[in-house]
């Protein structure tokens, strides 16, 4: 066995051992074997802009942080982004922040999908914090997923508000990395209100009878050089939603590692994020703007 496998089991079952000392509700297995690999992959990561948050926006846009929903008495806040002079109903996505929280770079990227035709809301499964260093990202993704059930009603909510006061015509959802994982979940959450799914290298589902609930076009984005979605896991990921007759495209960057797209870090690929990037808008322009009912 590699040495990195090694390690990555002994971290596994460092975390299993202190999350059993130190808190009633844990992360699965599996998730706790993800959070393993998330550590040794972003151990000396830092959460600078890459090219994806500082391009400009196509056309301006107006940003403005608000309360989508509410869990426990507190509120949920976000960033909703419209394009300037917008006026009626517009197809809406839920974007979804990486393991870092929904900093800057996450909602500058919400901004430039918003200013290709969407409202947008940037939300927040952290409840308010952001990390700047790995061990305050591992500690807050740690959190989320050990509370599963709270994740879905915080983007539940965050799809409500989109359709209610936002009055969204269609709604997609899309995310990175531990956001991208949440953008299927939301899917598989919401299977027939979500009309249209994009995920950048998020844990795939590997249960066929959820995924058989889908009921919306699908986009899958992963790197060839991933520790922690591999990709045999895409590939039976991708096989099992061909087996089931689902619409989807799911595309992995061979000589590209996790995070080659991420709006914060410091894997990103130009190649591959530019490539992923116009596959992403002409997925949700295809599927959200031109589509007839």
């Amino acid at each position: 066995m590699r040495i990195k496998s090694l390690k990555l089991i002994a971290l596994s079952v460092l975390l299993v051992f202190f999350s059993a000392c130190t808190e009633a509700s844990q992360p699965s297995v599996a998730d706790q074997l993800e959070l393993a690999a998330t550590a040794e992959t972003h151990g000396n990561d830092i959460p600078i802009a890459t090219p994806i948050a500082n391009a400009a926006p196509a056309n301006q846009v107006i940003t403005r942080r608000i309360a989508y929903g509410e869990i426990n008495d507190r509120d949920l806040h976000g960033y909703l982004s419209i394009p300037e002079g917008a006026a009626g109903s517009m197809p809406a996505l839920i974007v979804i922040h990486e393991w870092w929280g929904l900093n800057e770079n996450i909602i500058a990227t919400s901004e430039r999908l918003a200013a290709e035709g969407y409202v947008t809301l940037a939300v927040d499964l952290y409840g308010d914090e952001v990390a700047e260093a790995p061990k305050e990202a591992m500690k807050l993704m740690r959190g989320v997923m050990s509370e599963p059930d709270r994740a879905v009603d915080n983007l539940k909510q965050a799809y409500e508000y989109l359709v209610t006061t936002a009055a969204a015509s269609k709604v997609g959802v899309i995310g990175w990395c531990f956001g991208g994982r949440w953008s299927l979940q939301t899917a598989l959450a919401l299977p027939d209100d979500v009309d249209a799914m994009v995920m950048y290298y998020g844990a795939v589902e590997p249960d066929k009878a959820r995924l058989a609930t889908l009921n919306m076009p699908i986009l899958g984005l992963f790197a060839g050089d991933d520790p922690i979605v591999r990709p045999n896991t895409v590939e039976l990921f991708r096989k099992n939603l061909d087996d089931l007759g689902k619409t989807a495209n799911v595309y992995i960057y061979e000589d590209s590692k996790h995070g080659f797209a991420n709006p914060s870090g410091l894997s990103y690929d130009a190649g591959a994020a530019q490539d992923a990037w116009q596959k992403t808008t002409a997925f949700f322009y295809e599927n959200l703007v031109s589509v007839k009912d």
